[in-house]
């Protein structure tokens, strides 16, 4: 169970004040905060330096009876056309504090850091663990809500612990590994976005350990490697396969304003998976539908390779909004277009695929400033 700290009895103390917290303002857009740059604007902002001026930011929106939401790099998440009402508040501190101990090194960022620098200096010191999760972009804070993945590697592998603002209590509060209930993109933190703010997260790494190299991918894109490939070039290959997806932000692609793969791969048992190659082959499909080992008897399936299969291609354009060039799980604003239009497009690919393999795509972007329930069953909030 989560644990009250000194720290968090010293964040109580120093929030006594009840005027309005630092850097309130008010009618702030939200898009530009997003890789999506879509979404209407907040009622209000926080941006949060320490873990004290997070707890300031929730009092006074107690006070007032106003929501919180939370928000990070802005790389995972789709904002409602009609904005987020009540306080949106963005945990900004930055910092690293590097702890050895015994057969390993114990590596704590700010929910602030960004991700793929804190990735890029662990490699350089040699600490295996993250290499695999290269080019992610989005803050250290957001990678256990998520359980950030990629190229055979998760964040919940390293994570020791998250220390994270409590909403009822405003105290500090560690959450083990246990408590944070991980899985495949999804934790408790995600399930129970109302009960914790994260501040800082502790992952354990392997000195001069060696890299994970689990995915047919990567191990391809590594052949050619005269010797057991180094962590640099483990996230060297991971940064090159991300860019030839349009998978690592750069303000020249035109695959830019999306937030990655918005769908998540789906988990079948194997009669759910024999009923897909059935329905594949009913369809005129003549080939196997792919999957891969996600625990006991379970199999992965591409998310890509169904979208592609019911005709949404990469390129695939929906006006304003589509698919990317280089990657069929990535919708894509296009320039000028409106959250209602990208969830007209993620419906319309996910009734498609339901019809044709009687598989229910679940959406992995976080949803903002929408009302209780899944954003892709009816109309775009207000």
């Amino acid at each position: 169970m989560p644990r009250a700290t000194a720290w968090g009895t010293l964040a109580a103390v120093m929030s006594a004040s009840a005027g309005p917290p630092r850097g309130l303002r008010g009618g702030v857009a939200l898009a530009p905060l997003t890789t999506f740059e879509l979404g209407g604007p907040a009622r209000w902002l926080v941006e949060a330096g320490d873990a004290a001026a997070v707890v300031d930011a929730l009092r006074w929106a107690r006070e007032r009876g106003l929501p919180v939401t939370v928000l990070g790099g802005g790389s995972n998440v789709v904002v409602a056309d009609s904005g987020v009402d009540g306080l949106v508040l963005r945990v900004v501190a930055c910092g690293v504090a590097v702890e050895a101990e015994a057969g390993g090194v114990l590596v704590t960022a700010a929910a602030g850091e960004p991700w793929d620098a804190l990735v890029e200096r662990c490699v350089g010191e040699g600490w295996a663990g993250l290499e695999c999760l290269s080019g992610i972009p989005g803050t250290a804070g957001a990678t256990p809500i998520q359980n950030v993945g990629a190229y055979g590697q998760e964040a919940g592998d390293t994570i020791e612990r998250v220390r994270a603002i409590d909403r009822a209590s405003l105290e500090v509060v560690e959450l083990g590994a246990r408590d944070l209930g991980l899985g495949y993109r999804t934790s408790t933190l995600r399930e129970q976005p109302d009960r914790f703010v994260v501040v800082s997260v502790s992952f354990r790494l392997r000195p001069a350990g060696s890299p994970t190299i689990a995915y047919p991918e990567l191990a391809n894109a590594l052949a050619v490697e005269r010797h057991p490939p180094s962590l640099a070039a483990v996230r060297r290959a991971v940064l090159e396969l991300r860019r030839s997806k349009s998978m690592v932000i750069d303000p020249a692609d035109p695959n830019r304003r999306s937030a990655g793969s918005f769908f998540v791969n789906p988990v079948l048992a194997p009669h759910e998976l024999r009923a897909v190659q059935e329905r594949s082959l009913a369809a005129g499909i003549d080939e196997a539908v792919p999957s891969f080992p996600a625990g006991g008897d379970r199999r992965k399936v591409p998310a890509a390779w169904l979208i592609e299969r019911a005709g949404f291609g990469k390129g695939h354009v929906a006006g304003r909004v589509g698919i990317s060039t280089r990657h069929a799980l990535a919708l894509v604003n296009r320039g000028g277009a409106t959250t209602g239009e990208l969830l007209g497009l993620a419906r319309g690919i996910r009734t498609r695929v339901g019809e044709l393999f009687g598989v229910r795509l679940r959406p992995e972007p976080v949803f903002l400033g929408f009302p209780p329930g899944d954003p892709l069953e009816g109309g775009e909030a207000g």
